[in-house]
């Protein structure tokens, strides 16, 4: 199978929030206002944790359906912890992004513990999200526009 490409657009309607196009749908993404936004969206490491969320259902189900199991439900929560300072410029001292992601999932199932163990493990190691999260991938950031009266694009990095 060929690799499948996803593309999404996005502008910023001002400093903290920015709205993205994914197809036909419009996702804003903001901050709080404790953190000078207007609260008109999740922000982006929120929005990191529930696309993994979205990732883990979709794979969960798909996987149940492979190993033969009715998967009724699921539900997940998860909790990260990163350190402002960084994104603040305060500190270069530790990673900006998240230090850990905890995640419970519970499924409504009837179904062995061993059978779980293995549509777990299972999950981790195809979910998209997961990989891209625990694996380095690379991103090719570009200037693009018209600096000094001259259009022109170069890579940054």
């Amino acid at each position: 199978m060929d690799d499948l490409k996803f593309r999404v657009q996005a502008h910023s309607e001002n400093p903290t929030k920015t709205v993205v196009k994914a197809r036909g749908f419009e996702i804003v993404i903001d901050e709080p206002e404790s953190l000078g936004g207007t609260n008109e969206g999740a922000n982006p490491v929120e929005f990191m944790l529930a696309a993994l969320c979205g990732c883990i259902n979709v794979m969960g189900h798909v996987i149940a359906k492979e190993m033969k199991f009715e998967l009724r439900s699921m539900k997940i929560k998860m909790c990260g912890n990163l350190n402002p300072q960084r994104l603040f410029g305060s500190s270069f001292n530790e990673r900006a992004g998240y230090k850990g992601i905890d995640v419970s999932i519970e499924p409504d199932c009837n179904v062995p513990l061993e059978v779980l163990e293995e549509w777990l493990a299972k999950i981790e190691d195809r979910c998209p999200v997961s990989d891209n999260l625990t694996n380095k991938t690379p991103i090719n950031l570009l200037l693009k526009g018209k600096f000094h009266s001259v259009e022109q694009t170069r890579p940054v990095m």
